[in-house]
């Protein structure tokens, strides 16, 4: 994302948003509640499971390793990440706005030590493969953690409804 090179980061991960365009059918809740947070974009790399703290942890730890190499050269983008029921969009000042749709985003968290760094796992649509992307922030991420578990718990919810719709069933 950072270079605008297309690879594995984000061709299948992201979908390029073109203007406020937002799809919200079937919304009964909310479907214009949007969180805003200015933090600062580390890198994404490849990881092998689609969740866990401990996969989460070794993510951080690669990008901030690498990025310790290369931060006089090229400082960390400051973005924008606009939670919505939809997902998540990142917003870099120099480059194109990538959304994560909430249905391929399997695991968040922040780092359990440093609640500065944050990150999200996403999987790719069609193949066994996963992302995890990190972000920094001279404050504690954890509000960003729990805006993202509001709208997982949001969206999942509003999806069983439509997926796997409950009927009363009375036996005689």
């Amino acid at each position: 994302m950072r270079t605008g090179e297309r690879g594995i980061f984000p061709a299948f991960y992201a979908h390029e948003v073109v203007g406020q365009a937002r799809d919200s059918v079937g919304l009964k809740r909310n479907p214009c509640w949007v969180e805003r947070f200015n933090v600062q974009f580390l890198g994404s790399v490849e990881v092998p499971y689609h969740q866990g703290n401990g996969i989460l942890c070794a993510a951080m730890q690669k990008i901030a390793t690498t990025r310790k190499l290369t931060v006089h050269l090229r400082p960390p983008a400051s973005c924008d990440l606009e939670i919505t029921l939809q997902g998540i969009k990142l917003i870099l000042t120099a480059a194109p706005v990538h959304f994560f749709q909430m249905k391929n985003i399997s695991f968040c968290g922040c780092h359990p030590r440093n609640s500065c760094y944050f990150g999200f796992i996403t999987k790719h649509p069609v193949l066994s493969r996963f992302a995890c992307h990190v972000f920094v922030s001279q404050e504690s991420m954890r509000h960003v953690a729990e805006c993202v578990g509001r709208a997982f718990q949001e969206y999942y919810q509003e999806h069983l409804e439509y997926a796997c719709p409950t009927e009363d069933i009375y036996l005689e």
